[in-house]
């Protein structure tokens, strides 16, 4: 676990723990780790989970689909976020939404039970963790809320504005690149791909934008 011992410290569930103390934290949870190809499913729509996820290296979507295999994008993930936690707390109830490996990928799996249980040997940081938890959950219902306002917009137009504008304030520039390509932002938008890519064209003849692939850079 060396290796990831960076991403582990900048992750929100590690945040603020030494390194000498998220070894012994580590030792205490007891984690197991698991890679996976590029497409393939980490977890699955259906299943059931008692542990949380970080991912450890690649990226992974998080993704919604219905009966008729149509699907929606509700999370990108980048080294250091964690997802299933929710689905973790409640071990009895099937997963609504599957996590697939955007990129080759490996993921930490925590049991919940040991996260929210004080340690035998009483960690110091145990707490702090617990905290940072609370705080991971409290911001995921704010990105779930802000992918909300995108959707509900009327237009592609205005829900790649209001999508564009909360990346480039969330990130504090006016360029950035987005965890998506042309047909993921498609399906987080809930959108069709050949009308976003039309709209993007359209918005950059405008003047109110210039991207090159998944790097944008917003105009005045």
């Amino acid at each position: 676990m060396d290796a990831y011992f960076d991403i582990l410290q900048k992750s929100s569930l590690f945040h603020g723990v030494e390194k000498a103390g998220l070894s012994e934290m580590l030792g205490c949870l007891s984690p197991r780790r698991a890679r996976y190809a590029r497409g393939e499913t980490i977890l699955r729509a259906g299943d059931r989970t008692s542990a949380l996820c970080l991912l450890l290296s690649g990226s992974a979507l998080i993704v919604q689909e219905d009966y008729w295999g149509n699907r929606n994008i509700l999370a990108a993930l980048e080294p250091g976020e964690l997802f299933a936690e929710s689905f973790a707390a409640h071990p009895e109830e099937p997963l609504g939404v599957s996590a697939v490996a955007g990129a080759e990928a490996e993921v930490l799996f925590l049991e919940l039970s040991r996260v929210l249980s004080t340690c035998p040997n009483a960690c110091p940081h145990h707490r702090r963790i617990i905290e940072n938890l609370v705080a991971t959950l409290a911001e995921k219902n704010q990105r779930l809320s802000e992918k909300l306002r995108h959707v509900s917009q009327r237009t592609t137009r205005e829900k790649l504005l209001s999508y564009l504008s909360a990346e480039s304030r969330r990130r504090g520039r006016d360029a950035f690149d987005i965890p998506f390509n042309r047909q993921q932002l498609a399906d987080y938008l809930s959108v069709d791909r050949s009308a976003l890519s039309t709209e993007l064209g359209r918005l950059k003849a405008d003047g109110l934008l210039d991207f090159e692939r998944n790097h944008f850079e917003m105009k005045r």
